[in-house]
């Protein structure tokens, strides 16, 4: 059993760190207060080719896997920009490249991985709505045949980086819920091009004011008898759902891999302010009450890190991974948000300030525990998929 990441890996941790090492984290402050991408370190990204990780050599990307989308993923997050990371490696590379390059026709890897590789083309996904929440299987959006082409309605909620999307990969019912059997069957993955939907008048979209991460807006979408060619389905028609799990799995070890940087990021900024800060004579780092949860949060870190890693090695090697990816989630999530309230606690009364990167910090911890999944119903799936718990409906 070796541990060791391999050169690959460690080169794009390299190559981020390089980059990352220019902006600091008043850089990610004005960002998020700006409610503005980072575009500087999306274009040296983009130079770089560290946005064609995933993209297959012969589309010219790195050829590359999850794990080094991962540690790409936490290294930028760890520099200090935190959740505003996940977008970066998970909207374009993630969504997109890796979802193409497993499951996309030749016409459609040919036309947009090599876009892709570069950043001229990025993407979205939409699969959440209002109704249906969390259950991804109970989604409403129908998608009608209609010759050459399918005739989509519908809504979507929280769909990320809309504004930014050349292609947003929609997720549809080709079969009603009430009437699949099984319940996977009848989902449809879709390419939609946003520019041409939203000039014909049959997509529109609302960002959602919301509390952090603004570095990306989130969005409501309005879907209404948009006709999207059926050579733009993504995998088969009413298989979706295999190309579904090819996207949520990989989704929630990124996000996992930015609550992991973030974690760190929040875990360095009180582990500086409690040696600095000074009160009664000695630094507030020398109390237990301030070390010990400081502490317990790093060993928590190297725990989630390894499922993270195991997450996404199984993710490329084409095995199983649903399990070691909510794992992953849930205990990244939980580790960015204690890193983070113990950075409140060790700041005081200097955390409410702007003046400190915290309450950002704090904001950008507190979604991984709701998003993309509630960490009950990781909690659920763990307890009656892997336990054999009873089921509770």
């Amino acid at each position: 059993m070796d541990f060791t990441l391999p050169e690959s890996a460690l080169a794009v941790q390299r190559g981020i760190a390089d980059i990352c090492s220019r902006y600091d984290l008043d850089y990610w402050q004005r960002c998020e207060t700006d409610k503005r991408w980072p575009e500087e370190v999306w274009a040296e990204l983009a130079k770089g080719g560290w946005l064609g990780l995933a993209v297959p050599e012969e589309y010219g990307g790195g050829g590359q896997g999850l794990l080094e989308l991962a540690v790409a993923t936490e290294t930028l997050s760890a520099s200090g920009s935190a959740g505003g990371s996940a977008f970066t490696y998970v909207l374009t590379p993630g969504f997109g490249a890796m979802t193409l390059a497993r499951h996309g026709s030749d016409r459609q890897r040919a036309e947009l991985l090599p876009k892709l590789a570069t950043g001229e083309v990025e993407t979205c996904f939409a699969l959440t709505e209002p109704d249906a929440g969390s259950n991804a299987l109970g989604i409403s959006t129908s998608a009608r045949r209609d010759g050459d082409e399918y005739v989509v309605k519908g809504q979507k909620i929280w769909i990320t980086g809309v504004q930014r999307a050349t292609w947003m990969l929609l997720v549809t019912r080709t079969v009603p819920a009430a009437e699949a059997k099984p319940r996977t069957h009848g989902m449809t993955v879709f390419l939609v091009n946003v520019p041409e939907a939203v000039a014909a008048g049959r997509l529109s979209f609302q960002p959602i004011p919301k509390m952090g991460a603004n570095t990306t807006p989130s969005n409501m979408v309005f879907i209404d008898d948009l006709r999207v060619p059926a050579a733009n389905v993504v995998g088969e028609v009413d298989g979706g759902a295999a190309v579904l799990w090819d996207i949520l799995n990989p989704e929630r070890i990124l996000l996992a891999a930015s609550a992991l940087g973030g974690a760190e990021v929040a875990l360095k900024v009180a582990v500086q302010y409690a040696k600095e800060r000074e009160v009664f004579g000695r630094p507030i780092g020398a109390n237990q009450a301030i070390a010990f949860p400081l502490a317990q949060v790093k060993a928590k870190i190297e725990l989630a890190r390894l499922m993270l890693y195991k997450a996404a090695w199984l993710f490329d090697n084409q095995r199983p991974c649903g399990t070691e990816a909510n794992i992953a989630k849930l205990t990244a999530s939980q580790a960015a948000w204690e890193a983070a309230d113990h950075a409140f606690q060790t700041h005081g009364g200097m955390a409410y300030s702007l003046e400190y990167p915290v309450a950002r910090l704090l904001a950008d911890a507190r979604i991984g525990k709701v998003a993309p999944v509630t960490e009950e119903l990781l909690l659920n799936y763990l307890a009656t998929q892997v336990l054999g718990l009873p089921r509770s409906f």
